[in-house]
């Protein structure tokens, strides 16, 4: 069986893996009162080559014939070429959204995504929500917030212009420390959802066929442990796994032994999880009336951005999501003549009574 060493999932999950023909890819939903999206792409490549720019497999969302394409090219600060790739389509509602993302085929297939959409009256005002949910990775991994006070957890999950110009700012270096924080944190959070993940996949290989100290609960006491005998042995990590030296540590010999075939099996499917193939992008979201709630951040067009990167979906469902409203004018009319008319019928009776 073909198998990734610990050393290496580290190693790149603490990285980012950047393709030279990856086009760095906005998306933006206008959200439409009746439930209808129109979605923009707007795809940017300083890739020479026709025929390699802006392939199907390298764009990290849904995009077939049936959109409207445009195609331009920019001059950057550099003096080079940009070539800019534009593409528009009207989904009558989510779920016709939905059935492009099961259809997909871009460079992004393996991870599953859905979009939102509802809609509540409330007489003065139809409220509405909108959102794109990525399901999470891991079934067996820690939130980040569990890592993260309140101001780190912002930081990590804002867009990387938002941070560059901090980091280069008048307070740079309480950005740059800030930073460096989260980099320590998530190191150990990495980490600690490889042992945990790895003893959950195992522990299901083997329930029914072990005794009590191989239970999940007995070797998720043992996690903190297990972490320690990662983190001594990560620079020969996998030859040590190999020769089952660290398994033996782990669990003993005797289980070692029995368990091999299992713990190589739970080892390949965690290495495949933190491995996921996933071109990060960013989403827009434009909606219909006044802005009332978001987990979004404003970007320079003072519209709803959210970057889009695995650690984000890595052991939560990845959520972005926006509210707004629109006044019901009927309503404030009806209301009005309805205030009018008991107004009057009061104004008569004191009248009358005078």
């Amino acid at each position: 069986m073909e198998r990734k060493s610990i050393k290496l999932v580290l190693a790149l999950i603490l990285m980012l893996i950047v393709s030279c023909n990856e086009p760095e890819t906005v998306v933006t939903d206008y959200v439409h009162p009746d439930g209808s999206v129109t979605r923009k792409l707007e795809m940017k490549s300083n890739e020479a080559d026709v025929n390699k720019r802006f392939k199907i497999s390298e764009i990290q969302v849904p995009l077939d014939s049936t959109w409207t394409v445009k195609d331009s090219v920019d001059i950057d600060k550099k003096k080079d070429s940009i070539w800019i790739r534009t593409a528009v389509k009207q989904f009558k509602n989510v779920d016709e959204l939905n059935q492009a993302y099961k259809k997909d085929s871009s460079a992004n297939k393996n991870v599953r995504r859905q979009a939102r959409f509802s809609k509540r009256f409330k007489w003065f005002n139809t409220e509405f929500r909108f959102s794109e949910i990525i399901d999470k990775q891991l079934s067996y991994g820690y939130p980040v917030k569990d890592f993260l006070n309140s101001e780190e957890l912002l930081y990590f999950y804002s867009p990387e212009s938002l941070k560059h110009d901090k980091e280069t700012g008048p307070d740079s270096l309480k950005f740059r420390a800030l930073a460096d924080s989260i980099k320590h944190k998530t190191d150990l959070w990495s980490t600690k959802n490889i042992v945990s993940e790895w003893i959950g996949k195992f522990s299901d290989l083997i329930a029914g066929r072990a005794g009590k100290d191989m239970t999940r609960e007995s070797l998720k006491a043992r996690e903190d442990e297990f972490i320690q005998v990662v983190e001594s042995n990560n620079a020969k990590f996998d030859s040590l796994w190999q020769n089952g030296i660290i398994l033996k540590e782990l669990i003993g010999e005797e289980n070692a032994v029995k368990f091999k075939t299992e713990a190589d099996s739970a080892l390949g499917s965690v290495t495949k999880c933190f491995l996921v193939d996933f071109k990060d992008y960013s989403v827009r979201i434009v909606m219909t009336g006044k802005l009332i709630g978001t987990n979004g951040f404003i970007d320079s067009s003072h519209v709803l951005l959210w970057p889009v990167k695995s650690d984000f979906f890595m052991t939560e469902p990845y959520e972005m999501w926006a509210e707004s409203k629109t006044p019901n004018t009927w309503a404030w009319i009806v209301s009005g003549i309805f205030l009018a008319f008991v107004l009057t019928g009061v104004i008569v009776r004191i009248i009358k009574k005078g």
